[in-house]
């Protein structure tokens, strides 16, 4: 079954590369990012895992943990750690998660069987510390991820979390958004004190209130 937006991250036990954990308790009060990778010693997920390691200290400004997983085994993510820290120069520094029997990828459907019947595709899952799924993503196994992209879209889920606003097309942090419409004119010049650009009644941009 599909995961929804807004829909409770399934939690489960899984053992990792950084031991055994329960999900919900790992995550904490902490945002999350879980992602899977088809199949370890394989090109693309070697320089995703790459990408990740040397990103971290992002994902970590967010107060956001990232877990990857595929259905191999934890002896197996271990063995490919020199792979990645050789060819990709970021040793692997977050928890890989061993789901042999698919107990994971099936919770998460990240398994497509016009896709491919056995391996998982390249699944996005960001969660909320409420637990809420609050994006997903799905890439093809051909096609490698964008790191910057998801840490744009992270930075939009948090700051549209605290304040009554969206982010345009293309936005980056620090970047000009739109007061959503439920928020009058009245109250927008009190809850954004910087300011707002009425283009159309419905469309009003304003400084990013966090900056």
């Amino acid at each position: 079954m599909a995961i929804r937006l807004g829909d409770v991250a399934p939690d489960f036990s899984a053992e990792t590369t950084e031991g055994k954990i329960n999900f919900h308790e790992w995550l904490g009060d902490s945002w999350g990012i879980l992602f899977s990778h088809p199949k370890d010693f394989t090109p693309v997920c070697t320089t995703e895992l790459g990408a990740f390691a040397k990103r971290k200290a992002d994902f970590d400004q967010r107060n956001t943990k990232i877990i990857g997983l595929s259905v191999d085994s934890v002896e197996s993510h271990d063995k490919w750690k020199g792979d990645i820290a050789e060819t990709q120069g970021s040793a692997l520094n977050f928890p890989l998660i061993g789901d042999e029997d698919r107990e994971v990828a099936g919770l998460y459907d990240m398994i497509h069987p016009a896709a491919n019947d056995t391996l998982t595709v390249r699944s996005v899952f960001i969660i909320g510390p409420d637990k809420k799924v609050k994006l997903t993503l799905t890439y093809p196994a051909s096609t490698g991820r964008n790191i910057d992209e998801i840490l744009r879209v992270l930075d939009s889920l948090q700051l549209t979390a605290n304040y009554q606003v969206a982010t345009p097309v293309n936005w980056t942090d620090g970047n000009d958004v739109i007061i959503v419409p439920a928020v009058s004119d009245e109250d927008a010049e009190k809850k954004f004190p910087k300011g707002f650009k009425a283009l159309k009644p419905y469309l009003r941009v304003t400084p990013q209130p966090n900056k």
